[in-house]
């Protein structure tokens, strides 16, 4: 005990201080580790698997889809990202030049790449010529690099993981239809797989993306009331296509501009999974993207014929699928028992010689800390059965936090009062006037987070101007 009490004690209360509590969980846990390079980040094994198993399930999803994988070069000269003018004003602050290669300056700077629209572009107009060029369903799973101001393990990297969309259709219509996929397919991603709620909406053209008509995002809820963005699928119309002259012959023996969307998640999926899942105990995994399912901890190891019992057990639980180590190592139960806790494994197997006599384990839940006597025939159906329950009460309580802290407010003075008090998301009505937007940054501290798809009339005026409403919003305080 004395040792597990050390274990957790090396963990900041999240109470007290959120913000040390999750930058200690995230090297606590083994995720991440700093580089010699101000805001570029070492992801260690336990982390990079987490991003592996997310990797490979969205990978699937995408291929479903029909969406294949490609990957374009990381350098992106300066002349072809100049070609869309909103764009490239949107990532300017945030570039990298390259202008020496090897110990020649260049003829022109290169940005490493902050997105590919301008790449895929290029690539485009090489190859789509005829209607039944299209559509192009590509994605591409890369880094990259947008040399931000400040940095924090996961949620704002200089060099980040993710994975880019990048469509192109025939018709509008087409276009349209495939951002909402996409952007279905993270809403649907974040509750089935991360087991963590999100509104769904879209965003201002304030805080749309660079170059779009129109952004989609999944808004999420931290354990702190803080939204983080947790996706976005922008629909780009036909401006790239005209700027980088993409055509093709339709049907009807015209030359058109076909219309383009993009989309993408990032690592900072794995940051939602901690502020929205951990607790002062350490990481908590939803089981689903859990490198390590089923941790087996053998008791009283050292008496005949315990490891071998063990070892029978976690070999059935691999072959029915399921992510299992044993720890047969020489480290106490309970060092064991706080290490795993640490890192959210979502379920313990304790296995003893009083449990083998009654054929029987003790499973401890990673969420609850419920204890449960099963008996070792069918464990693995057990297992299985007890980790969807685990990713179903992970879900169950995020949305209740998400619930109880979003409210509806009638004026800006109310906003401001309601995210002194609690924090979370406050819902109004709004006019649609940037300048309101912009007053409601000012004075409530909070930005808009998206105009929700599932629209609630709460009142005829704007909260902040008095005017005739047009829309209702969700406001919140983002990472």
């Amino acid at each position: 005990m004395a040792q597990n009490k050390k274990q957790v004690e090396q963990i900041t209360d999240m109470e007290a201080d959120f913000a040390q509590w999750y930058t200690d969980v995230c090297k606590k846990a083994e995720l991440i580790d700093y580089s010699s390079i101000k805001g570029m980040f070492i992801y260690r094994p336990y982390g990079y698997a987490i991003w592996e198993n997310i990797q490979r399930i969205l990978d699937d999803a995408f291929k479903k889809t029909r969406h294949e994988n490609v990957y374009l070069p990381m350098l992106i000269p300066e002349s072809l990202l100049q070609k869309e003018k909103d764009h490239v004003e949107g990532f300017a602050p945030e570039c990298a030049w390259v202008t020496y290669g090897g110990g020649d300056k260049l003829e022109e700077r290169y940005c490493i790449r902050p997105t590919s629209e301008t790449l895929f572009c290029e690539h485009y107009a090489n190859i789509i010529h005829s209607h039944r060029d299209l559509p192009k369903l590509y994605n591409q799973w890369c880094s990259v690099l947008r040399w931000e101001k400040t940095s924090r393990p996961f949620l704002r990297h200089r060099e980040f993981l993710w994975q880019e969309g990048h469509t192109m259709h025939a018709t509008a219509q087409q276009a349209m239809a495939e951002t909402e996929r996409m952007f279905n397919i993270y809403a649907d991603f974040y509750k089935n797989v991360l087991a963590i709620p999100v509104v769904k909406g879209r965003k201002t053209d304030k805080e749309k993306f660079s170059g779009a008509e129109a952004t989609y995002t999944v808004e999420c809820m931290m354990h702190d009331r803080k939204a983080l963005q947790g996706g976005t699928s922008h629909y780009f119309g036909d401006g790239f296509a005209r700027a980088f002259d993409i055509t093709f012959t339709g049907s009807d023996n015209q030359l058109h501009h076909p219309f383009q969307t993009s989309w993408g998640v990032s690592t900072r999926m794995i940051a939602g999974i901690i502020m929205v899942h951990g607790d002062n105990n350490g990481l908590v995994l939803p089981p689903r993207v859990a490198p390590i399912q089923v941790v087996v901890i053998p008791v009283a190891q050292h008496k005949q014929g315990v490891l071998a019992a063990n070892q029978a057990v976690a070999d059935r639980l691999r072959a029915a699928g399921l992510r299992v180590r044993m720890d047969d190592s020489d480290q106490s139960p309970g060092w064991k028992f706080a290490e795993y806790e640490m890192k959210g494994v979502p379920l313990r197997l304790e296995l003893g010689p009083k449990d083998i006599e009654k054929n029987q384990c003790v499973l401890v839940r990673r969420d609850s800390g419920e204890k449960s006597f099963v008996c070792l025939d069918g464990i693995e159906e057990a297992v299985k059965t007890m980790l969807d329950a685990i990713h179903e009460g992970l879900y169950a309580k995020a949305a209740r936090n998400l619930e109880e802290n979003t409210y509806a407010c009638a004026s800006l003075e109310e906003v401001k009062e309601k995210m002194a008090q609690r924090g979370g998301f406050a819902k109004t009505m709004w006019c649609g006037d940037e300048a309101c937007e912009i007053r409601m940054k000012e004075e409530a501290g909070v930005s808009s987070r998206c105009i929700p798809l599932e629209q609630e009339h709460l009142g005829d005026t704007c909260a902040v101007c008095g005017k005739s409403a047009k829309h209702m919003v969700y406001w919140g305080v983002a990472y």
